[in-house]
């Protein structure tokens, strides 16, 4: 009474008396129902395998270069469309850890960025010997002048570790170079679950801005003609490959 009275929007079942009554009580309410379903969600238990593999792998391994090139991991990089964006939405929304900005955004605002002059939007789907891992990386560059402002830049933590974001940034500047842009702009936004990335911009090669680009957090910028790609063991793939 005392939760349904405080606050009004919060769901607060009725229950029975008898115990044994509560999981049909709580199943009919419909509380648990899942709003969106995609196929990365219909692979999840097979993705799970998979990911139980790569560890496996990796504890024989002699070394991590030797552990990540074994992976055979190739990268299909493409902007966002309407086949992948209800995994994009569903990656902003609850991915925190890896996550610089944790910017929360709607289906429609996805759809939005799609037709957005100028934007950048890229969403990976990295693949290895072990299977298909799904969309688990995307990226928003929004355009300022000669510069796109990274509003968003996410990674699923099942893929960390394998140096995808050291891949993305190689697509991002190569994105810039045929766009004529010619700085990239980072921002970290700390939160209570995004300390792994805190440095991420300064291990990419990205100088710091002064802290009063932001109230909070911090600013990286990144000369697009200067950059020099960084090593990585993921090949690119998808309408984004830079070729043979």
């Amino acid at each position: 009474m005392q939760v349904r009275e405080a606050l009004p929007d919060v769901g607060v079942p009725e229950l029975p008396a008898e115990p044994e009554l509560y999981v049909r009580t709580l199943l009919a309410a419909g509380y648990f129902e899942s709003v969106q379903f995609t196929a990365e969600d219909r692979e999840r238990a097979a993705q799970y395998q998979a990911n139980a593999a790569r560890s496996a792998v990796l504890g024989s391994a002699s070394d991590l270069q030797s552990h990540l090139a074994s992976l055979q991991m190739q990268a299909h990089v493409s902007p966002f469309d309407a086949v992948g964006r209800t995994r994009v939405t569903q990656l902003i929304n609850k991915t925190n850890q890896f996550n610089l900005c944790t910017r929360r955004c709607s289906e429609a605002e996805i759809a939005a960025l799609e037709t957005t002059p100028g934007a950048l939007t890229m969403q990976v789907r990295l693949i290895d010997r072990f299977g298909d891992n799904g969309i688990i990386a995307v990226v928003v560059g929004l355009p300022d002048g000669n510069a796109w402002v990274l509003d968003t830049w996410l990674m699923s933590c099942r893929v960390l570790n394998r140096g995808m974001e050291r891949a993305m940034l190689n697509v991002i500047v190569a994105r810039a170079r045929a766009s004529g842009v010619q700085r990239l702009v980072g921002h970290y936004r700390p939160t209570e679950k995004n300390e792994l990335v805190r440095e991420h911009y300064a291990r990419l090669g990205f100088t710091a801005l002064p802290s009063a680009e932001l109230s909070v957090g911090t600013s990286w910028e990144l000369d697009v003609a200067s950059y020099q790609d960084l090593e990585t063991q993921i090949q690119i793939a998808g309408p984004w490959s830079p070729g043979p």
